[in-house]
């Protein structure tokens, strides 16, 4: 269970990061009612999610799990290994094109005209089809053969750590003050210039900690299963 938290939540705080709702919440911060209008955008982002996540994880998830009852856990060491070293790629080519992403043009229509929770709800879901770092802790829960209370569980924990940035800008509203506009105003033309940075940091994070993870879950409960696949190996380039 510990160590399929870390997953989780290593994974959850590197997806976090996401320009596609930590700008708009930047944008409807500096509006009318920006507490109000944050929170119901981040409400509506963490319930979108968390829902989708749910039926993946006891819907579909479950029902592949019930065609294979007994994973074998090599398995799953490796598919945690492909996913760390496919973050790892996704974090090289953030930081190779961390220029061009950096200075791209940006849409200037501030979402503040429209409903927060509406814009929440419309950007999670559009945004859900290309998920995969949550499809990946969707696969790992789903294949842990944990119950369905902890399913839930670390569905919600990487919700919460996909939000924590909506978060902080509602206390930022919150305990700021007047000073709240120009502290959120600050960050988002950061975010907007060095997010493919900051993102490629994260990413490679938490991917170093997910292949960690897949290797020493290999090397420690199958050695033998890696020396067969040698020997294989081996037995084919003899040929």
């Amino acid at each position: 269970m510990l160590r399929l938290l870390g997953l989780v939540v290593s994974i959850g705080l590197a997806d976090s990061l996401n320009p596609s709702t930590v700008g708009p919440a930047l944008y409807l911060s500096t509006g009318g009612r920006p507490r109000r209008a944050v929170s119901r955008f981040t409400g509506a982002v963490a319930v979108v999610c968390f829902l989708a996540g749910l039926v993946l994880t006891i819907g579909p998830g479950e029902l592949l799990l019930a065609l294979i009852p007994h994973p074998d856990a090599t398995v799953r060491y490796i598919a945690e290994t492909v996913a760390g070293a496919a973050m790892l790629v996704v974090a090289v080519v953030l930081w190779v094109r961390r220029e061009q992403l950096g200075h791209r043009e940006r849409d200037t229509s501030e979402p503040k005209q429209h409903s927060p929770a509406l814009l929440g709800a419309t950007i999670s879901a559009i945004e859900l089809p290309t998920a995969f770092p949550y499809f990946a802790v969707i696969a790992a829960i789903v294949a842990s053969g944990l119950n369905v209370a902890q399913d839930v569980l670390l569905v919600a924990i990487y919700n919460l750590c996909y939000v924590l940035p909506l978060l902080g800008i509602v206390v930022v509203l919150t305990v700021a003050g007047d000073r709240a506009e120009h502290v959120l105003t600050t960050a988002r033309e950061y975010l907007n210039t060095h997010w493919p940075v900051i993102v490629a940091v994260l990413a490679f994070v938490a991917g170093l900690f997910t292949l960690a993870l897949g290797i020493t879950g290999l090397t420690s409960s199958a050695p033998g299963s890696v020396g067969r696949v040698s020997r294989r190996v081996r037995r084919v380039i003899s040929r």
